[in-house]
């Protein structure tokens, strides 16, 4: 199962308001659950866990913490705000800015970037997710720091279109 096809499903499990997932094909296993709601800011960022290992790999049912939602807080700049491209991560996993440890990164703020172009990578189950930019245009603002957890819809990169 690819990326694109993960993120149809996460779409359609959306639209079809379906709380709880599970597919199986091979010796891929893909469990989605859908968070409860706990507010408006969750509510943008439906679901908390994706795997593609057997449930009793996962964190939860090994007895470890839930994996959460971060609360995102409401931003405090100017309601004057040009209108921006965001880019999403269409998957959970660990960002990272650059193809290797100590490599320059992908994009900096300020670089102009075309369609298909890798903004960074997502790791998720070991692998390498490199993630496009669906826009030309220059890198206004960078969300995400160098090996941070990202959720499911989170906002990446801020993209001035051309």
């Amino acid at each position: 199962m690819n990326q694109k096809e993960l993120k149809e499903l996460i779409e359609f499990l959306i639209e079809k308001d379906i709380a709880e997932f599970e597919l199986e094909r091979g010796d891929v296993k893909v469990k989605i659950k859908r968070a409860g709601e706990h507010g408006a800011a969750r509510a943008e960022m439906p679901f908390v866990a994706l795997s593609a290992v057997p449930v009793a790999a996962s964190p939860q049912a090994a007895g470890g913490p839930p994996t959460g939602v971060p609360a995102v807080p409401p931003a405090l700049e100017p309601a004057v705000e040009e209108k921006l491209h965001i880019v999403k991560s269409p998957i959970v996993g660990t960002f990272y800015e650059a193809p290797s440890p100590g490599a320059p990164p992908f994009v900096k703020i300020g670089d102009r970037v075309e369609v298909g172009q890798v903004l960074c990578i997502l790791e998720a189950m070991k692998l390498l997710n490199e993630i496009e930019c669906d826009v030309a245009g220059e890198i206004v603002k960078k969300m995400a720091n160098n090996g941070q957890p990202i959720e499911y819809g989170q906002e990446l990169f801020a993209v001035r279109a051309k």
